[in-house]
């Protein structure tokens, strides 16, 4: 049976938080949960605060992962995030945004066997 649409994007959180990790950034929270929206991948990249979102896809039929972040879904996240640095993060750290998209090019029953990633740093801003 093949991976199912949820188990493919936390497979793909995995992924991204992983490769995040070996690029220098350190994952602070993972899955931070506000109401109902999250925020996949929260992590310092030197002294900024990046708030991630991870977008993965198993072929581009349905449209680049990129174009799954929706102006509505990029609200979501900032006020996430702005929930997140009152309730839970001190100080008044320098932030940003950043999208992870991973296409899933090959994948078994248990895993992805081969994919492709794009991190896009401040990939939206707070207007």
């Amino acid at each position: 049976m093949p991976l199912i649409p949820h188990d493919l994007g936390r497979r793909g959180e995995q992924i991204a938080a992983g490769w995040l990790a070996d690029q220098g950034m350190r994952i602070i929270r993972r899955n931070y949960r506000y109401r109902r929206n999250e925020i996949d991948i929260i992590a310092l990249d030197g002294p900024v605060l990046c708030f991630i979102e991870v977008k993965t896809r198993a072929s581009l039929r349905a449209g680049h992962p990129l174009e799954a972040v929706t102006r509505a879904k990029q609200r979501e996240i900032i006020r996430t995030a702005r929930a997140f640095l009152a309730f839970d993060y001190p100080g008044e750290p320098d932030c940003r945004f950043d999208v992870v998209a991973i296409i899933a090019n090959g994948w078994n029953e248990d895993d992805i066997t081969d994919y492709s990633l794009q991190h896009i740093r401040n990939a939206f801003a707070v207007e």
